[in-house]
């Protein structure tokens, strides 16, 4: 194994992270938001499992995207159990979800939301944010990729929550037209 500054000097970057290194103020310890209420983005969606019991779940991850906390992140877990699922079932509506197999391919857009955040306190005194609720404002696309097959863009209204029927795209539909495209995507490559 050779040295960091041997790696670096070899990729022409050491001037570069030394730089980004000596002006750069280390980040707190699990910093925790004030509680109240943020605009912030939905950029992230991942199954995941408690550590203690191994409980199916479901991870969203937000951003800020307003205001002096913008760029910080936090997180909403929405548990498949009998005494959660109504709640889960809620919040996953939301974002157009109406199907468990939806959530086996990545968000179709980021969604902008109100987000009202309050903070949790643990028995050790650990403190941490707790999603208490949030709503969909906005659905933004994605920037298309240049280099993809020309296609359709999908639109939605702001604030659409899938329910609406006004021959416009839906958030629900948004799901089905990623789900299209990923087959779309299938059949070329096994031609």
């Amino acid at each position: 194994m050779g040295k960091l500054s041997d790696i670096l000097r070899e990729q022409g970057s050491l001037d570069t992270i030394k730089s980004a290194w000596d002006s750069t103020a280390a980040a707190g310890d699990f910093d925790c938001l004030p509680k109240g209420e943020y605009i912030a983005d939905i950029v992230k969606g991942d199954a995941i499992e408690s550590r203690t019991k191994g409980t199916p779940g479901y991870r969203l991850t937000f951003e800020v995207a307003e205001g002096e906390q913008a760029g910080s992140r936090f997180w909403h877990e929405c548990w498949f159990t009998e005494a959660a699922m109504s709640r889960t079932k809620r919040d996953l509506e939301k974002l157009g979800v109406s199907d468990l197999q939806q959530l086996e391919r990545p968000l179709p857009a980021v969604f902008r939301c109100n987000v009202k955040l309050s903070v949790r306190r643990d028995d050790d005194g650990n403190e941490s944010n707790r999603v208490r609720r949030f709503d969909v404002m906005e659905v933004i696309q994605p920037t298309p990729d240049a280099f993809a097959p020309e296609c359709e863009p999908m639109t939605a209204a702001a604030g659409d929550s899938g329910n609406g029927d006004d021959g416009g795209t839906t958030v629900n539909d948004l799901f089905d037209d990623a789900a299209n495209d990923d087959d779309d995507q299938s059949e070329r490559e096994s031609a």
